[in-house]
């Protein structure tokens, strides 16, 4: 069972007694686990408190909510999930989350150096300054401080620059990027993305019956910009989303002139942008250019969320938006998001005293020492199976397979190993990339990997041969 560090916070003990009881009650059945009510009469805490601890675990996909029964385990297959059980970026993810799986799906860069250490001893020494009240006075928008931190961090000119009014916290990048398309009444529209592009983009987009053209990326990150222009030009395009500087799962980084170019036709066509921010601290170039340097203000949207760098103690997501300040601030109080403010007063501090970016100058350099040994060992293992181009930033390979394979069944052949892998299929709605597959460097690196990246490469060697 999994136990707490001593000095926790209550929410914590009782996020650890949880996981306890999860993992008791692990098998192939959901099981019913206890009401706030009743764990906090058993623990004795408030119900407040075994809210938030379930809203974390809820969060982790390890506990689902089912209304007027309380909440429940989720399954978990006893063998792994195969991918034609269902669906393939859910059985990545359930198969991930097993015990004593290597997971080189994974995405998560604060594995490697998170901040949630100097984030908890924050908010124990605000605690002591703002003492919890009976009834907490939860900010509908995200904390004053926490929004005016965000909107100095984004400030780079008179030009670009940002009010704490036009910051917006919520439970998650899926929650904020959500309220965004209805805020903006983009709902039912068309999308351009990039591609390969996030899962949680797509998923979301799809979610807000969005048709969505995928827009491939070549190898060295650039868009066929003839082709762009031409789609633009051809297609009811109202918005477009794109990373703001490495492109992610693929690791490249776009040049300046090209995003100026791309933002001077979205401006043309009156086409929001949407940049995705999540990676955007993760180049390993200084100063790259990012979309927001060139792109129109008044039609400019960008989302993030902290937890891939500082660590899953900070998982809510932000927008940051100068139009339809009305709509966005009708909508975040109708969610009514109930956000620790004392956590995101930790957040805003750890940006205001600028330890995040020693933090950040840290983690890169971490990145980039584990990039260059995976690298190595990709080159070392490949036996020929696989073209490798060194990401620019990031925390993952995007792999291409010399000869055509369906990278599905090699994830499948490697489950049963015990090795789970990221299919490039995963990363595109109309399942592009099936020769592709996204690898983490961001791993657990006392384990073998090497002996799992020999296996990748026979195991695409096996399917070639069937």
């Amino acid at each position: 069972m999994t136990t707490p560090p001593k000095d926790a916070f209550a929410y914590q003990e009782v996020y650890h007694y949880l996981l306890g009881l999860i993992e008791a009650a692990s098998g192939t059945t959901e099981q019913k686990l206890p009401s706030l009510r009743q764990l906090a009469l058993r623990l004795g805490v408030s119900v407040s408190t075994t809210k938030y601890a379930y809203a974390l675990l809820e969060d982790e996909g390890r506990i689902h909510a089912r209304a007027r029964f309380g909440y429940f385990t989720r399954s978990m297959p006893a063998a792994p999930v195969a991918a034609s059980s269902g669906n393939l970026l859910d059985s990545v993810f359930a198969s991930a989350r097993q015990p004593a799986m290597l997971a080189l799906s994974s995405d998560a860069p604060a594995m490697l150096l998170s901040l949630q250490a100097p984030l908890l001893l924050m908010e124990r020494e605000l605690t002591r300054q703002y003492p919890h009240a009976h009834t907490p006075l939860y900010q509908p928008l995200g904390e004053p401080e926490l929004r005016e931190a965000l909107a100095e961090r984004y400030t780079r000119s008179a030009h670009s620059h940002w009010q704490a009014d036009q910051v917006y916290i919520g439970a998650d990048l899926r929650s904020v990027l959500e309220l965004s398309l209805s805020a903006l009444n983009l709902g039912g529209s068309v999308a351009l993305v990039e591609s390969p592009c996030s899962w949680a983009i797509l998923r979301q987009l799809q979610a807000a019956n969005i048709r969505v053209i995928e827009m491939p990326l070549d190898e060295d990150g650039c868009f066929n910009l003839p082709a762009l222009n031409e789609l633009l030009t051809r297609e009811p395009v109202r918005l477009a989303v794109l990373s703001s500087t490495v492109n992610i799962p693929q690791g490249q980084l776009m040049p300046a002139q090209d995003k100026q170019q791309i933002c001077d036709w979205l401006a043309e066509r009156d086409i929001w942008l949407f940049e995705n921010d999540t990676w955007g601290e993760l180049s390993f170039s200084d100063s790259p250019a990012r979309y927001r340097d060139f792109a129109d203000p008044d039609k400019l949207l960008v989302l993030s969320t902290f937890d891939k760098l500082i660590g899953g103690e900070a998982p809510y997501g932000y927008v940051l938006c100068r139009q339809h300040a009305s709509q966005f601030h009708r909508l975040f109080m109708q969610r009514g998001f109930r956000l620790s403010p004392v956590r995101q007063k930790a957040i805003a501090r750890l940006y205001s005293s600028r330890r995040i970016d020693q933090h950040l100058t840290t983690l890169r350099a971490m990145l980039f020492k584990r990039m260059q040994q995976l690298q190595i060992l990709l080159e070392e293992h490949g036996n020929g199976q696989w073209q490798v181009v060194v990401p620019q930033g990031g925390a993952s390979f995007w792999l291409k397979a010399v000869r055509p394979i369906d990278m599905q069944r090699v994830f499948e052949r490697l489950l049963a190993e015990r090795i789970v892998i990221a299919p490039g299929e995963i990363f595109s709605q109309q399942g592009a990339w099936k020769q592709y597959l996204r690898l983490s460097y961001t791993l657990d690196w006392d384990k073998d990997i090497g002996h799992a990246v020999k296996r990748l490469a026979q195991a695409i060697t096996e399917e070639n041969r069937a």
